[in-house]
C-alpha cells in the first residue's frame, strides 16, 4: 500500500510538470501568432540558390519537387545533388524541370563520401556550384508554398540575423504509423521548438529548412564543419548563434511528408532522431520526460487501483487525456495550422505514450541506421560509419577535380 501510494505521488508530479509544459506552450503559442509580420519589397529580394540532396524515391517525390519549381520570387535556382547519376529520383526533376525551363537548375553527382554524414558531404559539392550568396537548404520530403522563398529568404537582409529555419507539419502517406509520426511532427516537434524559442531563443535550426547566407555559412566552418556529426542541422543553427548572429524562426510553415508507412522503418527513423537528440543535447533529451503526461496518466490509474483510491486514478488518466488532447490543438492547430491535429486530437495520447516509448528506447545502444547504413553515435553528437567509408572524394571546400558532375539546364 506504501508503494502504491508513493507511486500516486509520483503520477501526480509528472502531470503537474506535464501540465506546466502545457502552460508554458500556451504562452509561447500566443507570442508566435502576435509576433508582427514584416514583408520586404520584390526589388530588395536576393538571388537564391535552393540546395535539395536527394536519395532514391519517396512517397509524393514529384509533387514536392514540384512545389520548389512553383515559387514566386524573382531569381533563384535549383541545384539537386545525388551521390550517381543511378539514382531514380533524378528521373523525377528531370520530369519536372520540363514543365519549369524558366526555372535555372543545376544536377550534381558527388559520388560516395568518406566523411559519416552523406548529406553534408553532397551539400558541401552543392555549394560550390551555387551561383548565389543567399542559399536556402531544403530536404527531399518538403512541400512549400509558392511565398515560401519570400519568407524565408527576407529576415536574411537583417544583417543581424545569419539562419532563417521553419516549423512543419507533418503530411501522412498512408497508413496509421504514418499518420501517428505526422501527428508527432505537427505537435511534439512544434510544442518543442516555440517553448525554446520562448524561454531562451532560437540556438539550433530544424533540418527541413534552413535559409543562411554564404559569409555567416563560411564564418562558422563551412560545411565540411558538419560532416562528422549526424544531426547536422542542430549544430549549424548552434554554431551560428555562438557566431553571434540570430537564428530567425520564420512565419512560413511547410509540410514534412512522413514517408514511413511500416511501424519498422517509423520506428526507426523516430529512433534515430531521438538518439541524435540524446548524444547532441544529453541534459535537454533527459528533461523530455518530464513533458509527457499519458505515462503518468496510466501509472496513477494503476497506482490508485492499488491504493485503493480507483476514482482517483481514473480522474489522473482523464487528466493526461485531455492534456494531450489540448496540446494537439494548442499546437497542432494553434501554430502550424494542421486541421489533422484538430480533427483527429483524440489520436495524441496514443501518440504521446508510443513517443514515451520511443524516448527510452533511445537509451538503449549508440547504434542508429541512416539510409539503409548502420552508424555509431559519440557524445558531441559525433558518428561513425560501422563498417568503414568507401574511398571517396573528401568533403572539403574544394573538391578535387573530376569528384562533382554539373549538368545545367536554363
Amino acid at each position: 500500500m506504501m508503494l502504491a501510494a508513493l507511486f500516486l505521488w509520483f503520477a501526480i508530479a509528472g502531470l503537474v510538470s506535464s501540465t506546466g509544459f502545457l502552460l508554458l506552450l500556451a504562452v509561447a503559442v500566443v507570442r508566435f501568432r502576435g509576433r508582427p509580420r514584416r514583408a520586404t519589397p520584390a526589388s530588395k529580394l536576393p538571388p537564391v540558390s535552393v540546395l535539395k540532396p536527394l536519395s532514391g524515391l519517396e512517397p509524393g517525390l514529384e509533387e514536392n519537387l514540384e512545389s520548389f519549381f512553383r515559387q514566386d520570387y524573382p531569381q533563384f535556382e535549383i541545384i539537386f545533388g545525388a551521390r550517381n547519376a543511378k539514382d531514380p529520383a533524378l528521373s523525377v526533376v528531370q520530369a519536372v524541370r520540363q514543365r519549369y525551363q524558366q526555372v535555372p537548375v543545376k544536377i550534381v553527382l558527388s559520388g560516395e563520401p568518406d566523411r559519416p554524414n552523406a548529406k553534408v558531404c553532397s551539400l558541401q559539392k552543392m555549394y560550390v556550384q551555387a551561383s548565389h550568396d543567399y542559399l536556402v537548404i531544403s530536404d527531399s520530403d518538403v512541400r512549400v508554398q509558392p511565398n515560401y522563398l519570400r519568407e524565408v529568404t527576407s529576415p536574411l537582409c537583417d544583417s543581424k540575423v545569419g539562419l532563417v529555419t521553419c516549423l512543419y507539419r507533418g503530411l501522412p502517406t498512408g497508413g496509421c504509423w504514418s499518420q501517428l509520426e505526422a501527428l508527432g511532427m505537427s505537435v511534439e516537434m512544434t510544442s518543442g521548438v516555440v517553448v525554446a524559442d520562448r524561454l531562451e531563443g532560437m540556438r539550433f535550426a530544424l533540418g527541413p529548412t534552413m535559409a543562411i547566407r554564404r559569409d555567416v555559412l563560411e564564418a562558422v566552418g563551412g560545411f565540411a564543419a558538419l560532416a562528422d556529426h549526424c544531426a547536422d542541422d542542430y549544430l549549424l543553427g548552434n554554431k551560428v548563434y555562438q557566431a553571434g548572429y540570430g537564428v530567425a524562426l520564420s512565419d512560413h510553415v511547410i509540410d514534412h511528408v512522413a514517408c514511413h508507412r511500416s511501424f519498422q522503418g517509423s520506428l526507426q527513423h523516430q529512433l534515430r532522431w531521438m538518439k541524435s537528440t540524446r548524444f547532441s543535447r544529453p541534459k535537454g533529451h533527459i528533461g523530455t520526460v518530464l513533458t509527457f503526461a499519458m505515462p503518468f496518466g496510466l501509472l496513477g490509474a494503476a497506482a490508485g487501483w492499488a491504493a485503493g483510491r480507483p476514482l482517483l486514478g481514473l480522474g489522473l488518466l482523464a487528466a493526461a487525456v485531455l492534456n494531450r488532447m489540448i496540446m494537439a490543438v494548442v499546437a497542432g492547430w494553434g501554430v502550424v495550422r494542421d486541421r489533422r491535429s484538430l480533427t483527429g486530437c483524440w489520436l495524441y495520447p496514443l501518440r504521446d505514450l508510443l513517443g514515451f516509448f520511443v524516448w527510452q528506447a533511445s537509451f538503449l545502444g549508440r547504434t542508429i541506421v541512416w539510409r539503409g547504413e548502420r552508424y555509431r553515435l559519440e557524445y558531441g553528437g559525433k558518428m561513425t560509419r560501422i563498417g568503414g567509408a568507401p574511398p571517396a572524394a573528401a568533403c572539403t571546400d574544394r573538391p578535387k577535380s573530376g569528384t562533382v558532375a554539373v549538368d545545367h539546364l536554363a
